[in-house]
């Protein structure tokens, strides 16, 4: 039996944040495609700062609280306490025996068949997946519409948030100090698992992830020093990856071959 282990990151927010309605609608979804996952061992986990421990229904697994944020790192115009993925990838790895480790961000949702389909691809010797999510109405509210929500095919979107990796690839993986929920986490961690991985693939159209609405709020200009500071640090993992495997030049093809243009074009805006 696989056994895979998947990790978010819960946060308490006000009602203003659309956290405040994507989250339980997330954990409920987990928790709906755990019970279908026969066959395969799913372990669902969360890395949480102390103050958002209420937040966090009792099907999940704890790891130890985050300790760090941005904040200990610089100053910004509006204070927002984004964490470290290494942070929360550090305690996925040391926290679970699993196989296979998962990471999506808190607002995605999963269709209740997801992990049996995320089993079956692997099955054909993937050792990195990206699922990239459908973005469904806004108009849902509830964790109890979700059956609705299920049927809601919603339209493509082309962004990073679901990333699925062998546990024993992690050690490799270069993350400086990025942190998620600004931009830049995406291309972070595709870079990681491109550059590590040897068989990986992006799908672009599976109907297995969905998100609320479009809201974007990390790109309100009040938020412009986060994006920033994360793009430097970006800059610092890929100089950190050219510096373990070489150019990334070599690999522009390699990219293009699984349907990553968009990617393979990103880093050669940055001159990687």
């Amino acid at each position: 039996m696989r056994r895979i282990a998947h990790i978010i990151n819960p946060v308490i927010v006000p009602p203003s944040s659309d956290l405040y309605i994507a989250q339980p609608i997330t954990f409920a979804s987990m928790k709906a495609a755990r019970e279908k996952a026969a066959g395969v061992d799913i372990q669902l986990l969360t890395a949480q700062f102390k103050e958002d421990i209420p937040l966090i229904p009792p099907f999940f697994t704890r790891t130890p609280d985050l300790e760090r944020s941005i904040l200990d790192f610089g100053s910004f115009k509006k204070a927002k306490k984004l964490p470290l993925i290494k942070d929360i990838l550090d305690r996925l790895y040391e926290n679970s025996d699993a196989d296979f480790l998962i990471y999506t961000n808190v607002d995605i949702a999963l269709q209740p068949h997801f992990y049996i389909e995320v089993n079956h691809l692997l099955d054909h010797g993937f050792d990195a997946l990206v699922i990239n999510r459908r973005t469904i109405s806004a108009a849902y509210s509830s964790a109890q519409e979700l059956p609705k929500m299920y049927q809601d095919l919603g339209k493509k979107h082309p962004g990073y948030d679901c990333f699925i990796f062998k546990k024993d690839l992690y050690p490799r993986f270069k993350l400086a100090r990025v942190v998620i929920g600004t931009n830049r986490i995406g291309l972070t961690l595709i870079t990681n698992l491109i550059s590590y991985a040897h068989k990986i693939k992006i799908f672009e159209n599976l109907h297995l992830t969905f998100h609320i609405g479009e809201e974007r709020s990390w790109r309100e200009g009040i938020f412009n020093d986060y994006v920033q500071f994360n793009l430097a640090e970006y800059l610092a993992v890929s100089k950190m990856i050219r510096a373990d495997i070489g150019s990334f030049a070599k690999y522009f093809k390699h990219y293009r071959a699984f349907g990553m243009r968009r990617f393979a074009c990103g880093l050669k805006h940055f001159k990687l």
